[in-house]
């Protein structure tokens, strides 16, 4: 008996060992939650009849670098598979941004279809307040006071509302036709899933990637200890220092930790840490009580888990769950240097679900040990913000590469049959600091270093070839393989900030606004610019403080707008703006809600200004980006296609995004639902 999936809004060396591996060991138990196909291979119940389909997606991978790279044989298992089947550039969503793109991967449709439309939204009721796209977390409504504390009790008669992240992405997901088929489908690491939506028929498992969020809440915030950080610390964005003040070479620092939320006023808990510095030896001794860590000067420590306490009321006792830390002494004197990570959610016992089912992120630790879970793995923050040299975010990466390979030769030793799905973020995030394909000057970099680090993007895309390789032999005449990335990449070297822009010709007032947030006259200002895409109209009805008529007025201003960002020229009278979509003629579907009225595509070399994205206005409207954050693809889509190498040939021309979906399903048999707009590639 055949099922319908429901829509959701969850709320909630050379070759790999792998290949080593004759066999392919049978699933562990996963508890409750768990289905039958899930129980192990006695038990199981997969539907798939052998079918074998498996999905690579390699973060920003290029396809112009890669077809470059094939040509001169620097890439030859992606050239055999495209001897095999087809390479092709494919096309990227509107903007070409990782949320957005994945979002479409997802629904088989475009942003119209899932809602999603730049990494920042805003509520338009309370005038452009912004938040993270793809999830949301919706504060405690109620509670019952006790003393300091503040209890949520979800039952009767209290039925209080606890503060809870919701996944914002809207629509059905494609892995909801086959997990009504009895198919089964395992995702690693998939971005634009963070709460992960659920599995109506049990035989969907997936660990979420890009928007889950660290202990903290946040996206990634490193703590950094020196002796020189001023005492009153420094918090920046992605990061905060504080200084460390030693006695006799001895000190104690406390590590940050989540918000008590059952305090009346929530305040973050610590986990307090002692530090021993040897300076003739040149080391240190991280002491968390329990567990002893000996550390020379550029060491790294394994993941180390971290208590912290959460205090509840007398006499009910007190809450402890743990994060994850690596700690990085970058130097032990003169100055003694601390670098400590992002405080990860714990996979061996998740604080918050990352998985579903819950016990999936569970499993894979009792077989791999520890390992990251937050979205953003690779610390770009602390490169942008100094902490990190180029060489430390080297190291840095290169150790997310080599845990991201284990879990995929996890994954791969896991998998039978049905849809496997693994995710690499290394070729984006890194991409992000050292891609540089022109002679133009680099941000940062002189002419030589920028191409030292060019060649390390390339020495990247060789590994992963030979990832590729490597599952090519062993699955590539059973299986259907597909290679494929959400997007492309370009240089940026100038930014271009909206909101001046609309300042300096009338549309955004006062004309001495220095942000939207804080000291915007709504009435003077018919524009706005929000996100590294959007521009939005304050519209009479739908911003809280609109003063723009709906229809003739709002049409009219459109086409003003439109006309004036496609005429902007740099001082070299390069175009800045490649092309202005209008969100009315380019989304379409049932959440559209909070598009924006205009997505500036960006002309390859340009991007946002770093201050446009949280709504903050600059003197000047293009200035040079001067952050080690120098490549980009939030720019038009049709210069940063992303790429598609399949070993099987395809009947369509002109991939897409959400041509994958349909594609997929049909490989299984599945016709596509009506709310895909994508094509079958396989089929003509």
């Amino acid at each position: 008996m055949s099922s319908e999936p429901k829509p959701t809004n969850s709320r909630t060396s050379t070759r790999r060992k792998f290949l080593q591996t004759a066999g392919i060991g049978s699933l562990a138990a996963l508890g409750a939650g768990g289905s039958a196909y899930w129980i192990g291979r006695g038990a199981r119940a997969s539907r798939s009849l052998g079918k074998k389909v498996i999905v690579i997606g390699i973060d920003g991978m290029d396809p112009k670098l890669t077809a470059t790279m094939m040509q001169a044989g620097r890439l030859p298992n992606l050239s055999k598979m495209s001897r095999q089947g087809t390479f092709s550039p494919l096309g990227t969503s509107i903007p070409p941004q990782s949320p957005v793109a994945w979002a479409s991967f997802i629904n088989g449709a475009g942003p119209g279809s899932h809602g999603l439309f730049d990494f920042i939204h805003r509520h338009p009721e309370r005038q452009c307040a912004p938040f993270f796209s793809a999830a949301e977390t919706l504060p405690a409504e109620a509670g019952w006071n006790w003393g300091d504390h503040r209890l949520q009790l979800d039952f009767w008669p209290f039925n209080h509302h606890p503060a809870e992240t919701v996944l914002k992405r809207q629509g059905v997901p494609f892995w909801d036709f086959l997990d009504a088929q009895g198919i089964p489908t395992t995702f690693y690491d998939l971005p634009s899933n963070y709460p992960p939506s659920p599995s109506q028929y049990g035989h969907h498992r997936c660990l979420s990637g890009m928007g889950t969020p660290d202990l903290l809440g946040s996206y990634g915030t490193y703590q950094y200890f020196a002796e020189d950080v001023p005492f009153s610390g420094v918090e920046e964005g992605g990061g905060r220092r504080t200084r460390v003040i030693f006695e006799q070479d001895a000190a104690t620092i406390d590590i940050m930790g989540p918000e008590n939320s059952l305090l009346r006023e929530p305040r973050p808990v610590t986990c307090q840490v002692r530090v021993y510095r040897d300076r003739a030896a040149n080391s240190v001794v991280i002491d968390l009580g329990s567990k002893r860590i000996p550390l020379k000067a550029g060491d790294w420590s394994p993941w180390v888990q971290l208590p912290f306490a959460l205090s509840s009321p007398s006499p009910l006792p007190s809450q402890h769950i743990t994060g994850l830390a690596r700690f990085f002494v970058q130097e032990v004197q003169p100055n003694f240097r601390l670098y400590v990570s992002p405080v990860n959610i714990d996979p061996s016992a998740p604080a918050v679900t990352i998985s579903e089912p819950k016990t999936f992120a569970t499993d894979i630790s009792q077989e791999l040990g520890l390992f990251a879970t937050t979205g953003f793995q690779e610390d770009h923050k602390a490169r942008s913000n100094g902490v990190f040299s180029d060489d430390d975010y080297v190291r840095q990466t290169q150790q997310v590469l080599e845990e991201r390979l284990a879990l995929f030769e996890y994954a791969v030793n896991h998998y039978e049959d049905g849809l496997l799905f693994f995710y690499f973020s290394s070729s984006d995030l890194q991409s992000h600091m050292f891609w540089w394909d022109s002679d133009d000057p680099h941000p940062l970099r002189a002419p030589a270093e920028a191409v030292h680090f060019y060649e390390h993007i390339q020495r990247l895309y060789q590994k992963l070839d030979q990832v590729i390789g490597d599952l090519n032999d062993r699955y590539g005449d059973k299986a259907t393989i597909v290679v494929m990335s959400d997007h492309g990449f370009s240089n940026f070297g100038r930014q271009f900030n909206l909101n001046s822009w609309l300042r300096d010709l009338g549309y955004l007032g006062p004309t001495d606004c220095t942000s939207i947030l804080q000291n915007c006259d709504w009435s003077q200002t018919v524009a706005y610019g929000l996100g590294i895409n959007g521009l939005y109209l304050n519209l009479k009805g739908r911003e809280r403080d609109g003063i723009v008529e709906p229809c003739e007025e709002q049409q009219a201003l459109l086409q003003e707008l439109v006309q004036g960002l496609e005429g902007v020229r740099d001082f070299n009278d390069q175009p800045v703006i490649r092309k202005v979509y209008r969100a009315d003629e380019v989304y379409s579907g049932q959440a559209t809600a909070l598009a924006p009225d205009l997505v500036i595509g960006y002309a390859r070399g340009y991007r946002a200004s770093w201050a446009t994205c949280l709504g903050d206005l600059t003197e000047d409207v293009l200035l040079d980006n001067d952050s080690a954050w120098s490549a980009d693809h939030c720019c038009d889509a049709s210069e940063v296609p992303g790429l598609l190498c399949c070993n099987q040939p395809l009947k369509q021309t002109a991939p897409t995004l959400i041509d994958l979906a349909p594609s997929i399903l049909a490989q299984f048999g599945i016709t596509a639902p009506s709310t895909m707009t994508g094509r079958n590639l396989f089929q003509t």
